[in-house]
């Protein structure tokens, strides 16, 4: 294993397996600290390539994402430390594929759970390469006011609180991740901080030993005294009594190793970690505790006596003048998070978007207010979702059932009005579904199925205003204008629109009143008296009848039904009808493989 300083201010990481939170922490350590390059030099994350938007302080900043290992090392040649997130069954191959990496230092792996043999095979390959395994199942580790792994030391306020802000003079190394904080806390408390910490995990084969890492702070000359926080079970200790024995580590080491308590218990106990768990007398913490302080280490007589033993010892070293107390210093403000100061009370943000008909934050998604279980329960069609998502309101069923046959009669009207023409030329172009259907639907307006709000305005106005249908033809013809919704290429006063017949008779069985309609027939018979193609269209009757269902249904004000009319509701009717259409001709195209289309010559009058 590397000796010495395996961090520094100017450490870089590449991260894999996208997961905001850590990254986020990482970089709001390294504003704290004063780094003005982040720390996180790229993501990996398999599969997708691109950007990742988090903060730098106040400053947004895009980190970049890659899709493989390869890819982030060439691309951040500087990045020296892989950061594994991984989960434990793939956390060996993707480890193993970055130590192979020349540019990848040290690797910390953050998965608890990974195969013994798959473990031992990154631990030979990273010794017999001078690199650094931390982990598995680590938090990762820690130099102050310089450099942190995910999670170490958790948020920025327990960083503040024990310090980690700037360099102590103190050399941690634990085998737990939650005591580490613990301990950096306690260490804050009585000494004049960490300089480094590092967690090797709690697995039964960690990557490196609480003795590489005494080993190492033993040849950090900032570091001026080490404390060593064990656990019972595993031999790993012994190393460092071995360290000890033989005078290779020159400054004093404060350690305890936990779990005395396991004596008390009848049976063999597992203390959480995989490799928590004595199989013998070697391995218990009384024995582990024992042998370290005859090797010379400060062992205290229990884990309450342990911080204690810290200060004294700091305080000692402190007395002969071989620690130079740490000036504080002055620390950024770290912004915090919109949702986070939201959440606490302490800020209102404005929204941006207003939403009335749905909401998709609960369980299960609600259309103006109902669950979407209750839809499918109660059998509601189309119409109905059309009566909710629209209008806000359950409608009764007559007058869903009356959208539902609009939408029906709407659907097409075969290959060669204007809508379905366009579509069937760019599917026919090769082009997409969307790009298809897009094409027939810009078509539509006031000479092509767009008729339907315009219809509805100009009926409902002439009769509420009390004209006669005489004089509502001769003011609009006053005006310049056509009557909206009277007037067929093909079909006569003597061959009527089935469609409109069909609605009409739907009308008159369910709906309470039909004065709209019958308006609109009694226009329909002056018009047909001066021509026998200005017969009521379908446009024409799906406005004057859903004035009629608005009215009739006695749920909607006078102010919500003009309204309604205003926004162009009724013509939404037609463009969802009219898409059912437009998408089968875009797949009916797409089916008989048609060629690219060629308007013929014959049918193009060229002239000067």
């Amino acid at each position: 294993m590397a000796t010495g300083q395996i961090f520094s201010r100017n450490t870089q990481a590449l991260f894999y397996n996208y997961k905001q939170l850590p990254i986020q922490r990482m970089l709001d350590f390294d504003f704290l600290c004063g780094r003005e390059t982040p720390s996180v030099a790229g993501i990996i994350n398999p599969g997708a390539e691109g950007f990742q938007k988090l903060f730098f302080g106040q400053e947004e900043i895009a980190i970049p994402v890659h899709s493989s290992i390869e890819a982030a090392c060439s691309a951040h040649p500087t990045a020296d430390v892989f950061i594994n997130f991984a989960s434990f069954r793939s956390a060996a191959a993707s480890s193993m594929s970055a130590l192979k990496q020349p540019t990848i230092r040290v690797i910390a792996i953050i998965a608890e759970g990974v195969p013994e043999s798959d473990t031992k095979q990154l631990i030979a390959y990273a010794r017999t390469n001078n690199k650094v395994v931390i982990g598995p199942a680590t938090v990762g580790g820690i130099q102050a006011g310089a450099f942190k792994i995910g999670d170490t030391a958790g948020t920025i306020d327990n960083i503040i609180q024990c310090k980690l802000y700037r360099p102590g003079s103190i050399g941690f190394v634990s085998k737990s991740g939650g005591m580490s904080n613990e301990l950096y806390n306690t260490i804050a408390r009585v000494t004049d901080g960490i300089y480094e910490g590092i967690a090797i995990g709690g697995d039964v084969f960690p990557g490196s030993t609480l003795s590489d890492h005494i080993l190492r702070f033993n040849n950090i000359p900032q570091v001026k005294m080490m404390v060593v926080l064990g656990e019972l079970g595993g031999r790993d200790e012994y190393s460092l009594v071995e360290a000890l024995k033989q005078g290779k580590v020159q400054k004093p080491v404060v350690a305890w190793v936990s779990g005395t308590c396991a004596r008390l218990f009848k049976s063999e106990v597992q203390f959480g970690h995989a490799g928590a768990k004595s199989g013998g007398e070697l391995e218990s913490a009384q024995a582990k505790n024992q042998a370290l302080r005859e090797a010379g280490a400060v062992v205290p007589t229990s884990y309450e006596a342990f911080e204690g033993a810290i200060k004294e010892t700091f305080e000692k070293l402190a007395e002969e003048g071989k620690i130079t107390p740490v000036p504080e210093v002055t620390l950024p403000p770290i912004p915090e998070d919109l949702n986070s100061a939201i959440k606490s009370g302490k800020v209102r943000a404005p929204t941006h978007i207003i939403s009335t008909i749905s909401d998709d934050r609960g369980e299960e998604p609600c259309y103006a207010g109902v669950p979407m279980s209750t839809i499918v329960e109660k059998g509601f069609g189309v119409g109905d979702v059309i009566s909710l998502l629209w209008f806000k309101r359950s409608l009764p069923r007559y007058c869903t059932q009356f959208i539902e046959i609009c939408i029906m009669l709407c659907a097409d009207h075969g290959p060669c009005v204007s809508g379905a023409h366009n579509t069937i030329v760019t599917a026919r172009a090769g082009k997409d579904l969307v790009s298809s259907l897009v094409s027939g639907l810009l078509t539509i307006g006031p000479r092509f199925g767009g008729a339907i709000d315009d219809a509805a305005r100009y009926f409902k106005d002439a009769y509420d205003r009390g004209l006669s249908p005489y004089e509502f033809v001769e003011s609009m013809k006053k005006k310049g204008i056509r009557v909206p919704g009277i007037g067929h290429r093909i079909k006569r006063g003597d061959n009527r629109d089935k469609r409109v017949e069909l609605l009409q008779q739907y009308a008159h069985t369910h709906f309470p009143s039909v004065k709209y309609m019958e308006y609109a027939v009694q226009v329909e018979m002056y018009t047909l008296s001066k021509a026998n193609n200005l017969v009521l269209n379908v446009d024409g009757a799906i406005g004057s009848l859903f004035l009629d269902l608005l009215a009739g249904s006695g749920m909607f004000s006078k102010q919500e039904i003009d309204e309604i009319i205003e926004i162009g509701y009724l013509n939404g009717l037609f463009v969802l009808a009219r898409s059912i259409g437009l998408i089968g001709h875009t797949f009916d195209q797409k089916r008989l493989k048609q060629p690219l289309y060629r308007h013929p010559w014959e049918d193009v009058l060229y002239t000067k």
